[in-house]
């Protein structure tokens, strides 16, 4: 009897054996296979290095023949069919909100951010992470502005007229001027003060700044575009992380995953390639440039760059 238990035990040790032997040479296969020359199969070609290619951005596959010149950029006056961002509205506003050489007026550059949230919503579902908080922003400015504009029509006299006076209500200098004037600043606490608000707009404007500037990057020394994911968590490292708390920056990393690729933001600006796609986000990011550094002087003369 004990000897045919033992010969069972026995038994079981030899399959288990057996099951362990077959397990290692199946993972000592599969190693050696990512050393295998993977030409038709993936982006290695037949170089004998280990091919990891889900670590592995592939260079963009051109959207027009090679060996045809590439078309013209689209300017930057055209519709871009079947979808509610549109880059040449964007680059109008932003040009718009700098008719004062020393100011940014409101208005257009809460439409300009109008079209960046359009941008933003077009990304998928998870950027809502930052876009519902851009959007409750954009509105508070918009609530106090035209609360600051009822209440200066309800101070002025029947003949009086429009003039430069009305026209600085509606510009980010004078949102700053007015609301220290009236004491709704505080540089100690936070507040919903309009100031507040519009420097964490202008955070924003700035990653989202620096994450185009990635965008019409050509290629590496390798050939390997970085991805939007990479692209914006760098920008979000230099811009937004250094103002959120802990869990704030872990919830963006899941943003950074659910990204579309780079073929899509290009779409979002009517381009067929990276080539043709460069002078459009220059365009976009020279202007993105003025106004953030407008706004990066007007809040840095009254010490609001680090309002609570």
């Amino acid at each position: 009897m004990w000897g045919a238990v033992t010969m069972v035990t026995l038994t079981r040790m030899t399959l288990l054996r057996l099951l362990l032997l077959a397990a290692m040479l199946a993972l000592l296969l599969f190693i050696s296979s990512l050393w295998l020359p993977q030409t038709g199969l993936t982006d290695c070609g037949d170089s004998w290095q280990p091919c990891f290619t889900f670590f592995r951005q592939k260079p963009e596959p051109p959207l027009f023949p090679e060996e045809a010149e590439p078309p013209e950029a689209t300017p930057l006056t055209q519709e871009c069919p079947g979808q509610s961002f549109q880059a040449w509205r964007l680059l109008a506003y932003l040009k718009s909100s700098m008719a004062n050489a020393d100011d940014v007026m409101l208005e257009p550059y809460l439409q300009s951010w109008d079209q960046l949230l359009n941008f933003m919503e077009s990304l998928g579902t998870m950027v809502s992470f930052f876009s519902d908080k851009v959007k409750e922003k954009v509105n508070l400015i918009r609530e106090l502005s035209l609360k600051r504009d009822l209440e200066h029509h309800g101070k002025r006299g029947p003949g009086d007229k429009s003039g430069p006076q009305s026209e600085a209500l509606h510009s980010i200098r004078w949102l700053v001027e007015a609301e220290l004037k009236e004491g709704v600043v505080d540089f100690s606490k936070r507040t919903e003060s309009g100031c507040r608000t519009l420097l964490r707009l202008h955070r924003s404007l700035l990653w989202l700044k620096l994450m185009l500037e990635g965008l019409a990057e050509g290629p590496d020394s390798d050939g390997q575009y970085r991805t939007p994911g990479e692209l914006s968590r760098a920008a979000y490292m230099v811009a937004l992380a250094p103002h959120h708390p802990w869990f704030l920056r872990q919830a963006a990393e899941f943003v950074f995953l659910a990204l579309p690729d780079r073929t899509f933001f290009l779409r979002l600006v009517c381009a067929r390639s990276q080539r043709e796609a460069t002078p459009l986000l220059h365009a976009v990011i020279r202007a993105l440039e003025r106004v953030h550094s407008r706004t990066q002087r007007i809040l840095s003369e009254r010490g609001m760059l680090e309002l609570p």
